[in-house]
């Protein structure tokens, strides 16, 4: 009897733990990332980081900021502040990356490129 729950009990841990090991993601870190306005009355440009745990995007003082890479490197976000809105896609390789993006400030509509550098 000893036998089959021991058998049981590392089979379980083995399983927690590649559960933990895969959900790390390539991309995590933190990433520098610059926002260029292309067409629209919006700011020129916008920078700022983020940080990326197990695939999912996050930013410490953005409370309506989304985003998501998936294991090829496929990234999407979107992100809120007052009257502003953006929402981009893209993809990351192992230290860079960069995307198309559009939204709105206030009236007016705006649309560009982004890049991402790890640092």
């Amino acid at each position: 009897m000893k036998n089959p729950l021991l058998s049981l009990t590392a089979a379980i841990s083995l399983v927690a733990l590649t559960s933990v090991a895969q959900a790390r993601s390539a991309y995590d870190g933190y990433w520098d990332l610059l926002f260029v306005t292309q067409r629209g009355a919006c700011d020129p440009t916008y920078n700022f980081s983020v940080s990326i745990t197990d695939g999912v995007v996050t930013h410490p003082n953005l409370v309506k900021f989304r985003g998501y890479v998936a294991r090829s490197g496929a990234v999407r976000a979107s992100v809120t502040v007052h009257e502003k809105h953006a929402s981009g896609s893209g993809r990351l390789s192992s230290n860079a990356g960069g995307g198309r993006w559009s939204g709105y400030s206030g009236s007016s509509r705006c649309s560009g490129y982004w890049t991402a550098q790890r640092n």
